[in-house]
Order: structure tokens, then C-alpha cells, then sequence
């Protein structure tokens, strides 16, 4: 794996987002993964100020999202379809948007439903990516076996405490279960690139990037990727 190390997350999301923009003055109608959580708010927001200064178009482009609360509707605001669009959808103009829906009456249904369209958009391009503290991407929790592709799964207590703050602070809030793309579906992505910054996320970097590749911690899967990055700060870094 490429590994970057920036001085402060800001710096990250900086870079991050002048990358994703020249990869769109390449390929207009590029096919962008993207995750949710507090790590890539900062990306989002330099991503939206790239935009008000007319130096990124994302008309063309389509993006699928990792994740979904099961029993969560589109319009709550605790969804991932509301984080997405208060922090970037509403601020750019992208026409084709996808996030799975976690009200869906038949939720095996709309995993396959969720695969079809990302085989019809031709695949995704570039996947970013965050990192749980426990290993997991997406929400590909930490188990003896992981699922190929998108997938109902049940969320650990850490993965939920994470999520706290979509619900008042409060972990017991929070669904007990998810819809994720699965490994495979992140894998084939052409591109990956796992941004993680804090503290707290570089015990987890260290086992990711030097451990081996297990099922225990879902993100060391990236090292069997062709072309995968990881972007941390400097405090995500130190133990590498």
C-alpha cells in the first residue's frame, strides 16, 4: 500500500480533495465511493469550497455510498442520506447520488438492487475511504468471515458508540444493524484510498498496514489491492 502522511487532517482533506478534482478534469463522469462518519467532514468541506470557486465539476460524476442504518428513512436526520446531503450533496451540484436504504420493505432486495447499479455505473473508480477504530470499513465488522458484497450486518458496541453523535450522544440510540457494501464490492473498486486521522485511529493503522491480511481486521484486506492508498495526519501515523 501507498502510504501518505500529512502535518493536520485539514492539510489531508486539502490534498485529498485537489486529487479527486484532477481526476475529474481526466474523466468527467468518474464513479466516486464515499464514506460517512466525522474523518471525511474536512474532505466535504474543502470538496465544497473547490466548488464555490468554480475549480471542481461534479455534474458528471456518480457517487455511491458505503452504508445505511437498517430502519433509518432517507428523510430522518439521523440518516446517512441526511449527513450526506448537509455536508456535501446540497453544496455541489451532483446529479446522481446513491445511498442505500436502510426503510427498504425487502432489505436483501435492495442489497442486490445496490450491486446492479454499481455494476451499471461501470464499476466504482475511486473508493474512499475511513477506518472504525476496530478494523472495519464500511460497516464490514470485525468477524471469522466477511461478506463479498452488499449486506445486512450487525454492528458491534464500539461501531455504535462511534455513531453516537448522529444520535444524541447516545450509543443505545443507535440501529444495531447496517447496510454495507461488502469486501469484494470495496475491493474491485480501481482505486481505494483510506484516510484516517487522530490518535486514537493509530493502533488500528499499525495492524492494518503491518499485521496480516484477517477477517479480524477488515481493512488489512486493502493490502491485496492493486492500487491502494492510505492517507493519515501525522498523530495516525506514529507507529508506522
Amino acid at each position: 500500500m501507498i502510504v501518505r502522511v500529512f502535518a493536520t487532517p485539514d492539510q489531508l482533506a486539502r490534498a485529498l480533495a485537489r486529487d479527486i478534482a484532477r481526476c475529474l478534469a481526466k474523466h468527467p463522469r468518474l464513479v466516486l465511493g464515499l464514506p460517512t462518519g466525522r474523518t471525511p467532514i474536512p474532505l466535504y468541506n474543502e470538496l465544497s469550497r473547490l466548488y464555490d470557486s468554480g475549480r471542481i465539476d461534479l455534474s458528471r460524476a456518480t457517487t455511491f455510498n458505503l452504508d445505511e442504518f437498517v430502519g433509518v428513512s432517507s428523510n430522518d436526520p439521523r440518516s446517512y442520506h441526511t449527513f450526506m446531503r448537509e455536508h456535501l450533496f446540497a453544496r455541489v451540484k451532483l446529479r446522481r447520488t446513491n445511498v442505500l436504504d436502510g426503510a427498504a420493505a425487502d432489505l436483501d432486495r435492495e442489497c442486490e438492487r445496490y450491486e446492479r447499479a454499481i455494476a451499471r455505473a461501470g464499476g466504482i473508480d475511486v473508493q474512499i475511504l475511513g477506518l472504525g477504530a476496530n478494523g472495519h470499513i464500511g460497516f464490514n465488522e470485525p468477524a471469522s468471515a466477511l461478506h463479498a458484497r452488499t449486506h445486512r450486518t450487525r454492528l458491534r458496541p464500539a461501531t455504535r458508540r462511534a455513531n453516537a453523535f448522529l444520535f444524541g450522544g447516545r450509543a443505545s440510540a443507535v440501529p444495531r444493524e447496517a447496510l454495507s457494501m461488502g469486501m469484494a464490492t470495496i475491493l474491485h473498486a480501481r482505486r481505494a484510498v483510506l484516510i484516517a486521522t487522530g490518535a486514537a485511529k493509530a493502533p488500528c493503522v499499525e495492524r492494518m498496514i503491518k499485521g496480516p491480511v484477517t477477517p479480524m481486521v477488515p481493512a488489512s484486506f486493502l493490502q491485496l489491492h492493486r492500487h491502494a492508498e492510505v492517507w493519515l495526519d501525522r498523530v495516525a501515523a506514529v507507529r508506522l
